[in-house]
């Protein structure tokens, strides 16, 4: 499908002049990201600031943990998730403006050496009662491994301005 010159679902990619308004999703739409592999170091940077537990911070630590070997923190996996959301072609007109996000759930640690991608669904497009200028989808993310296993999934709660009459 394409919308405004841009191709919406699939593995449409973003860029300047493909934003998509409430208009340009429907229900079962979907979007997909690139890769990207995780480094060691950054696991532990991320750590160092937003998450100080010793399993996301020392080898030896982590060793002896739950995991049994360094893992990346769930909140650095969302992150990363992000920034391969913006891959998708899911071009919010307005941009990502984020009214919530139901269900997190990492189901498996990240770990370095994993390459991480994103795909989505568009699950329910919704105008505003209130403000007619915008609405809301919802789009279920599910961050995958190389092994097509889910390390994150929930509901991301968007709101995306409707294209104005002129």
């Amino acid at each position: 499908m394409t919308a405004g010159g841009c191709q919406v679902g699939g593995m449409a990619s973003g860029g300047a002049g493909c934003e998509h308004y409430l208009e340009d999703f429907a229900v079962g739409q979907t979007f997909s990201s690139g890769r990207l592999r995780i480094e060691g170091e950054r696991i532990l940077a991320f750590a160092a600031e937003f998450d100080p537990q010793p399993f996301h911070l020392d080898e030896a630590a982590a060793r002896q943990s739950f995991f049994g070997e360094l893992t990346a923190s769930g909140w650095y996996t969302a992150a990363v998730s992000m920034r391969l959301l913006t891959e998708t072609g899911l071009t919010p007109a307005g941009g990502y403006i984020g009214a919530g996000a139901d269900g997190f759930r990492w189901p498996r640690p990240v770990r370095p050496g994993d390459e991480l991608r994103v795909e989505c669904e568009v699950i329910e497009v919704r105008p505003s009662n209130s403000r007619p200028d915008r609405g809301l989808i919802r789009v279920r993310m599910t961050t995958l491994n190389q092994d097509n296993e889910a390390a994150l999934t929930y509901i991301a709660n968007l709101v995306v301005l409707r294209r104005q009459d002129l």
